[in-house]
C-alpha cells in the first residue's frame, strides 16, 4: 500500500508539524513520523494516568495474585518486584520515545524508525491481534460473572449489551472516552486502596475481633520461600505479564494537549502507584492467611475481608472484578483502534481505517475492532477449548516481543533523539542509558530462558513465534505484491 495523501481538512501528515486545536499542542516531536494522519488533542494527563492504571489493573490482580502465591508462596513477593522492576525499565524506555515522538503507533512506530519497517509492521500487528484475543476473553468473564446474578439472562445477550455500550463511548469522542475510562478506573483504584486500609489494619489487629498477626504466615509453614528459587521462578512466570496495559499511555499521549509533558508526567506517577499496588496488596494477603490456603486461589481479595468480617465481601468483589474486566475492555478498543488507524497511515494497513470522523475518531478502526471483539467471543462459545486455547497461547506470550523491540528501539534511537532535541535535552530520559538497557534485554532473556522450562509456558512462545513469523510472512508477501504493481507503473 501507497502512503495516503495529504488530508485536505488542515491537519498534516507529518507530525513535526502538528499542532493542536486552539494551539493546545506542545512543541513538535523530534522525529516526524511521516505518513501518520493526525487525531484531535483532547486528552489530559489525569486521563493517561487512569487509563495507564486502568488497563494494568485488572483479573491479573484480583483473581491471578492467588494463582502465584499458590506457586511461590509468601517469596510471589520477589516475583512481583522482579517483574515490576523489568516493567518500570521498559516503561521508563518506552516513556522516553513517546515523549519525544508522540504517535498512535507508539512502540511499533519507534521499532519502524530504528530496525525498519518490517519491525513497526510485525510489532503493530502483532499487538493489535493479541488484543483483540484479549478482548473476547474479558467480555466473555464479565458475561459468566452477570449471568451469575441474573440467570435468566444469556450469556450471549450481556455480551452484546456491553459490546455497544463500548462501541457509543469509544465512537462519541476521545474526550468522552478519556472521562468514562478516568471514572471507571478510578473505582478500582478506590477498591484497592480500601483493600490496602482493611488490610494494614487487620494486620495490626486494629479490627474488632482481631489480633496483630505477626509473621507466622510470612515466615512458617515451609518458610519465606517453602518451593525454593524454582518457586519463586514459578512464580515469576505467573505474574510477569500481569502489568501488561500500561503501554496504552503511549498510545493515548498522541491525543493530549501537550504531549511531551502529558507522557512524562503520567508515566512518572503511574509505575510506583502500581508497584505499590500490587505488592501492597500481596503482602496483606500472605500475612493474614497461609500461603497454600485454598481460598486464596479461588479468590485471593475476597478470602482477606471474609478474615476481616466484612459482609458482603464476595459480591462486592465481583461487582470489582466486572468494573476492572469493563475498564480493560474499553481501553483495549481504544489500544486496538489506534494502533490499526497509525499502521493504515504507515501504508501498513487497509487504507479504509484511516477514516476518521468529525469528532476526530477513527471510526472504522473502532467499528473493526468491536466486530471482532464479538467474533472472540463467538469462538469462545461455540469452539471446542482447544483451538480458543492455541490463540490465546499466540497472545500470552507476545508482551516479551513487545518489551524486547521496545528496548531495542531505545537503544538504536537515544543519539538521534538527543541529537535531534538539541540544547534542551530529552524531555524525559530513560535511567543508566545504555547500562540498564542492556540489562533489562538480560532480564528480559532470562524470563524467556524460565518459559523454556515450563510445559505450558513452553508452548505459549511456541504459538507467540508462530504468530510473529505469520505477520512476518505476510509482511514479505504485501512488500512482494506492492513491488511488483510499482514496477508495472
Amino acid at each position: 500500500m501507497t502512503p495516503p495523501p495529504p488530508r485536505t481538512d488542515g491537519s498534516a501528515t507529518d507530525l513535526g508539524s502538528v499542532t493542536g486545536p486552539a494551539g493546545t499542542a506542545g512543541p513538535p516531536p523530534l522525529l516526524p513520523v511521516t505518513g501518520e494522519r493526525v487525531l484531535g488533542h483532547a486528552l489530559r494527563p489525569r486521563h493517561l494516568t487512569m487509563m495507564g492504571l486502568g488497563s494494568a489493573i485488572g483479573a491479573g490482580l484480583f483473581l491471578g495474585s492467588g494463582v502465584g502465591i499458590a506457586v511461590a508462596g509468601p517469596a510471589v513477593l520477589v516475583s512481583y518486584a522482579v517483574a515490576g522492576l523489568l516493567v518500570v525499565l521498559v516503561m521508563r524506555m518506552l516513556a522516553e520515545m513517546a515523549a519525544a515522538v508522540p504517535s498512535s503507533g507508539s512502540f511499533s512506530v519507534y521499532a519502524e524508525k530504528a530496525l525498519g519497517r518490517w519491525a513497526g509492521f510485525t510489532l503493530g500487528w502483532v499487538y493489535w491481534f493479541t488484543l483483540i484475543m484479549v478482548l473476547g476473553v474479558e467480555i466473555t468473564g464479565v458475561a459468566r460473572i452477570v449471568t451469575g446474578w441474573l440467570p435468566g439472562v444469556p450469556q450471549w445477550g450481556v455480551a452484546l449489551a456491553a459490546v455497544a455500550v463500548f462501541a457509543v463511548v469509544n465512537l462519541v469522542g476521545v474526550r468522552q472516552f478519556g472521562e468514562f475510562e478516568f471514572w471507571f478506573a478510578l473505582v478500582k483504584v478506590v477498591a484497592i486502596i480500601a483493600f490496602l486500609v482493611v488490610g494494614v489494619l487487620l494486620v495490626l489487629g486494629l479490627l474488632p475481633g482481631t489480633e496483630p498477626v505477626g509473621t507466622a504466615n510470612l515466615l512458617g509453614n515451609g518458610g519465606f520461600a517453602p518451593n525454593g528459587p524454582a518457586g519463586i521462578a514459578a512464580g515469576l512466570l505467573v505474574v510477569v505479564f500481569a502489568f501488561g496495559g500500561i503501554e496504552i499511555v503511549t498510545i493515548a499521549s498522541a491525543e493530549a494537549r501537550d504531549p511531551q509533558r502529558a507522557v512524562a508526567r503520567a508515566t512518572r506517577s503511574i509505575v510506583w502507584r502500581i508497584m505499590l499496588f500490587y505488592i501492597g496488596a500481596v503482602a496483606v494477603m500472605v500475612l493474614v492467611l497461609p500461603w497454600d490456603a485454598p481460598q486464596l486461589v479461588d479468590g485471593p481479595f475476597v478470602a482477606v475481608l471474609d478474615v476481616a468480617g466484612l459482609p458482603g465481601a464476595a459480591r462486592v468483589m465481583e461487582v470489582v472484578v466486572v468494573l476492572a474486566l469493563l475498564s480493560a475492555f474499553n481501553a483495549n478498543i481504544y489500544a486496538t483502534s489506534r494502533m490499526a488507524f497509525s499502521l493504515a497511515g504507515r501504508g501498513d494497513g487497509p487504507a479504509v481505517l484511516q477514516r476518521v470522523s468529525r469528532r476526530e475518531v477513527p471510526w472504522v478502526a473502532v467499528l473493526v475492532s468491536v466486530v471482532l471483539a464479538l467474533v472472540a467471543v463467538a469462538l469462545n462459545w461455540l469452539l471446542p477449548d482447544a483451538l480458543l486455547g492455541i490463540l490465546l497461547n499466540a497472545a500470552g506470550a507476545s508482551l516479551l516481543v513487545v518489551w524486547v523491540l521496545v528496548a531495542v528501539s531505545q537503544l538504536r534511537l537515544r543519539p538521534r533523539l538527543e541529537a535531534a532535541a538539541g540544547p534542551d535535552g530529552l524531555a524525559l530520559r530513560m535511567w543508566g542509558y545504555p547500562w540498564l538497557t542492556w540489562a533489562t534485554l538480560a532480564g528480559l532473556g532470562g524470563v524467556v530462558v524460565l518459559m523454556l522450562t515450563d510445559d505450558a509456558a513452553r508452548a505459549q512462545l511456541a504459538a507467540t513465534a508462530g504468530l510473529v513469523a505469520v505477520v512476518v510472512g505476510i509482511y514479505v508477501v504485501s512488500q512482494g505484491l506492492r513491488r511488483r504493481r510499482d514496477a508495472r507503473g
